[in-house]
């Protein structure tokens, strides 16, 4: 006995049901983690690979976990590794030429993406002040696993610490002479 051809209420539930798992089976879902690699350049290929088709999101996930590879296997050349993938990424029109250039800066650049020009007299840096700091601290952690444990770049490093430390020094003086200059 055909319990459908009976049963008009269950021969829709099967056909929704029988959709469903149709619909579920023809919609291939992103595959995004990365390959299982201690090698920096095939971690690359995974990422760029899951990065079109359909990762994107993942992008900052995937930085990390490139540093992480790279820092297990520490090299200069790790630099250019990391420059022409973000080179690509913009090219690939996955990030903005901008957002490749700030994500480059953040981890291989001594110059502090937290700190911009924008942040240039008492009514705009001094408020913030205590959030401008703590976000270059955040980046000087970056810089340190992109500078110096990735690329073993130690002079670069020291460097930006050094601009990190003149910096909050410089902008605790701008804000006191600010605020004596208001009073």
């Amino acid at each position: 006995m055909n319990v459908t051809r009976n049963n008009p209420m269950m021969a829709a539930c099967t056909l929704v049901t029988m959709l469903a798992v149709s619909a579920c089976a023809t919609t291939p879902t992103p595959v995004c983690g990365l390959a299982d690699t201690r090698n920096l350049d095939t971690a690359i290929d995974s990422a760029r690979d899951r990065l079109q088709h359909g990762c994107v999101a993942h992008f900052d996930a995937y930085m990390h976990e490139l540093l992480v590879v790279a820092a297990g296997d520490p090299d200069p050349a790790n630099k250019e590794a990391f420059s022409d993938f973000l080179v690509w990424t913009s090219e690939a029109g996955l990030l903005s030429r901008r957002q490749s250039q700030e994500t480059w800066n953040r981890y291989f650049n001594v110059k502090f993406v937290s700190l911009r020009g924008d942040y240039n007299n008492c009514a705009q840096t001094c408020p913030v002040r205590p959030q401008v700091m703590a976000d270059m601290e955040t980046e000087l952690a970056d810089k340190e696993r992109g500078m110096l444990q990735a690329a073993l770049d130690q002079e670069g490093y020291y460097r930006a610490d050094r601009l990190f430390s003149e910096t909050e020094l410089v902008l605790e003086a701008t804000c006191r002479a600010c605020e004596a200059g208001g009073r």
